[in-house]
């Protein structure tokens, strides 16, 4: 456990009901966004939450880099997200080998 808390930034999209049916269309250049994202070291980490498929929880390191993505997202630009919002996140349990 790190007694000092690690400050990460958590970008949350509220997704459209029909999510799964109209994502694939917009998926490859999402995944292309998200890529380039994750070799300038910006996301850590992300993906949708299941049961519903309602949410989605993209992790930053900076909150102006993910106020970036979500501008920029085929997924936002489409519709399919009909809010997102950053939040920070303070962490003080990861595994070992994150941080």
């Amino acid at each position: 456990m790190n007694a000092t808390p690690l400050v990460y930034h958590v970008l949350l999209y509220d997704l459209v009901d029909d999510y799964l049916e109209r994502r694939p269309a917009h998926r490859p250049d999402h995944l292309r966004l998200l890529g380039e994202a994750q070799r300038r070291g910006e996301v850590v980490m992300a993906g949708a939450l299941a049961d519903p498929a309602d949410l989605a929880l993209l992790v930053f390191r900076d909150p102006e880099a993910a106020r970036r993505f979500a501008e920029a997202d085929p997924y936002v630009r489409a519709g399919l997200v009909t809010r997102w919002r950053v939040r920070p996140w303070n962490v003080v349990v990861v595994p070992p080998t994150a941080g």
